[in-house]
């Protein structure tokens, strides 16, 4: 498998899950700055945009602002409509590892993102954020029915559990916001879909210590961070099944590993000690995960040494993207 082909089906795993998130959270920012009026917009819009890691943020100080950069600029690879268009060409570069149906679905959405916008526009966002999810779970959907569980799929799936992990993290640091009243948890479980699944397993009210472990540790919320960083490290494995005696070789697989086991043997008590640090902390490792990733599948240049005619040794620079991804069949 070429690592071109590998890397376009980890990002469109990415930024399907990027739009979706950013979706949510966004929601959630304009639904609490509706609902209080006096809460300081400019401090909470820009500490928004800093949660979010977008460059040039503390020049939003209003929700239209944020709004344009987060949720409709489609130059802007983290905002909704830039993921939606950067993974349908994603999509375009590697049609042969993906189904058609999940192609036609990506491009219905990219073709029906303007009218959604002018909606917007004219009847608010919330429409346009439920338009965004529920395309992305068909698209996740067909992934899971209609793609085979090969090497393709893992790299996609990877991308989309990863993407998943940093994105909630980003999702509960909105309660750790200055300038004026977080989120409620109730807000954030519902913004998750857990909100239902959380009143099945406590049966009771929302308590700020449970929420924090149904979405930080749960093993069997999907959405939770315990979850999306377990799923990635299944699919590292997958790809690399070969341990070898001593430890982990797989930078990526250890740095997920270490952040798992953190949370997998924390006492749930302790969630709430420093928690903004933790998500923090989660957000650093995703990245460092994701540069591991792309340090060991998908090279960006391979050294080449040939012999000219008179006989001299000369070294170049491959290509980048043709290098072949070393995975398990």
């Amino acid at each position: 498998m070429l690592s071109r082909i590998a890397e376009s089906t980890f990002w469109i795993g990415r930024y399907l899950e990027r739009a979706d998130s950013t979706a949510r959270i966004l929601d959630v920012h304009v639904q609490m700055l509706v609902e209080d009026p006096w809460i300081d917009e400019a401090r909470v819009c820009t500490s928004l945009m800093e949660v979010m890691g977008v460059d040039g943020g503390a020049e939003a100080t209003s929700a239209a602002q944020v709004l344009a950069q987060l949720a409709y600029d489609q130059n802007n690879p983290s905002s909704i409509a830039g993921s939606l268009s950067a993974a349908r060409e994603n999509a375009r570069g590697a049609r042969e590892t993906i189904s058609a149906e999940i192609f036609e679905a990506l491009n219905s959405t990219w073709i029906d993102l303007p009218e959604q916008r002018r909606r917007a526009d004219r009847f608010g966002p919330h429409g346009f954020f439920s338009w965004v999810r529920e395309s992305t779970a068909i698209m996740s959907g067909l992934v899971d029915t209609t793609m085979s569980r090969d090497e393709s799929w893992t790299f996609l799936t990877l991308g989309r559990c990863l993407e998943r992990a940093d994105m909630t993290a980003r999702l509960l640091m909105l309660r750790t916001l200055p300038g004026g009243r977080a989120p409620t948890w109730g807000t954030l479980l519902r913004s998750c879909g857990a909100y239902e699944s959380y009143l099945r397993t406590y049966r009771g009210p929302v308590r700020e210590d449970r929420a924090a472990e149904f979405l930080m540790i749960d093993r069997l919320s999907p959405r939770s961070v315990f979850s999306a960083l377990s799923g990635a490290e299944r699919c590292l494995t997958m790809l690399d099944p070969d341990a070898g005696r001593s430890g982990v070789a797989d930078e990526a697989r250890r740095l997920l590993g270490r952040a798992r086991a953190d949370l997998e043997f924390r006492s749930p008590g302790d969630l709430l000690a420093d928690f903004s640090a933790d998500l923090e902390g989660l957000q650093a490792t995703c990245s460092m995960v994701n540069d591991a990733i792309a340090a060991r599948y998908f090279p960006r240049i391979a050294q080449m040494t040939w012999s000219t005619e008179s006989g001299d040794t000369v070294t170049g620079l491959a290509p980048a993207g043709e290098a072949s991804v070393g995975v398990a069949s």
